[in-house]
């Protein structure tokens, strides 16, 4: 479990858990709540709990002041071709050789061949 009251529960007092326990049961979306009342109030109680003050948790949306989306969009220019080749070449080789799936009728190098003794 994610939320504030996991893991002994995460230095909220009784009344804090009930009181986290009744803004889910009124407010999660599943029963009727709004998603982003929701959000906030898990944020808050999630900040309660770690003894910070309550605000806008870390990787959560940016700020409207927040400069860091500010800057120039860079585009990345695409590998020469002799190195998508070898890339290309090399996952065909991985593929082949690790399979994520077992393909019937596939060649696997680390089972026998039909036919083949096995030491």
């Amino acid at each position: 479990m994610d939320g504030p009251g996991s893991g002994g529960h995460a230095g909220l007092t009784p009344e804090q858990r009930s009181a986290y326990r009744a803004f889910v049961r009124t407010h999660h979306p599943d029963r009727g709540g709004d998603p982003e009342v929701f959000r906030a109030g898990l944020a808050r109680f999630r900040a309660l709990s770690e003894g910070r003050p309550a605000g806008p948790a870390p990787g959560r949306a940016p700020t409207a002041d927040d400069r860091r989306y500010d800057a120039p969009i860079e585009i990345v220019p695409d590998l020469p071709l002799p190195t998508r080749v070898l890339v290309a070449l090399i996952r065909t080789i991985r593929r082949r050789t690790h399979p994520r799936v077992d393909r019937p009728g596939w060649f696997d190098p680390r089972s026998p061949r039909p036919g083949e003794d096995t030491p």
